[in-house]
């Protein structure tokens, strides 16, 4: 499967939104599930919040209540509305997309909070 393409991210101050977006390649029915991860300088990825085929969002708690996940079928896309953004949410955002024994992770796209 090709590499999945993020885009959306950007400056923005504290208590600001964003909205990521992410193309997958391939047809939506071999996709299992798209995800977010994100990176911070000098940080390991962790884990932001999942859309599975089961249509059953999953966030971290970090992001709970802050975050929405959202599957665009029709377009093969995912996206990641982020509101009341925080200094600590700065780092390179990236999606993964699984098909089930294999994944593919794109690029990312930074996100940096600050005023």
């Amino acid at each position: 499967q090709g590499q999945p393409v993020e885009s959306g991210g950007g400056l923005v101050q504290p208590g600001g939104s964003l909205r990521l977006s992410c193309a997958a390649s391939g047809s939506a029915d071999s996709i299992n599930s798209m995800a977010w991860y994100r990176q911070a300088p000098g940080k390991q990825r962790e884990w932001v919040a999942t859309f599975t085929n089961t249509r059953t969002p999953a966030y971290a708690d970090s992001v709970k209540g802050r975050f929405t996940i959202s599957r665009d079928y029709g377009q093969n896309m995912v996206h990641l509305q982020m509101n009341s953004l925080k200094p600590e949410d700065t780092a390179v955002y990236y999606c993964k997309v699984s098909y089930g024994g294999s994944a593919s992770w794109g690029q990312g796209t930074q996100v940096t909070v600050s005023s």
